[in-house]
């Protein structure tokens, strides 16, 4: 066989990954929470506890506005401080995280979750943002 056809077979492989990858976690942010648009967020987050779930640094380089940041890598140790009885809106760079912090939540008890539709990439409503010397 060449190597060409290796190259091939690879680059399918990590194509068919990807797009598993992909469908795992739609099917989580489904059973986990809600996609919410912009629009949506922006109507409902004055009700709701607003959690970052990025890293600290990413966060203190840019956030929504009344955000508060709770890293996933440190998630499991600080989301008990988390009501159960108001809506959590989470959101990240895009959605990946979000949806893994929604399903921690689920299975922790939490029922009012929702995600922001493409993260803060997409974002254009209010944020706070550090500002470059």
């Amino acid at each position: 066989m060449s190597i060409w056809w290796k190259i091939n077979i690879v680059l399918i492989a990590v194509l068919v990954l990807f797009g598993l990858y992909e469908l795992v976690v739609r099917i989580m942010m489904r059973r986990s929470a809600k996609i919410i648009t912009q629009e949506e967020f922006q109507a409902g987050m004055r009700k709701a506890q607003i959690i970052d779930v990025r890293e600290r640094d990413e966060f203190n380089a840019k956030h929504i506005l009344g955000a508060r940041s709770f890293p996933f890598s440190m998630f499991k140790e600080t989301y008990a401080s988390l009501r159960k009885d108001q809506p959590i809106y989470i959101y990240d760079q895009n959605k990946a995280v979000s949806a893994r912090a929604a399903n921690l939540l689920r299975k922790k008890g939490y029922t009012d979750l929702y995600i922001l539709k493409g993260g803060i990439q997409e974002w254009t409503g209010k944020v706070k943002q550090k500002k470059v010397d």
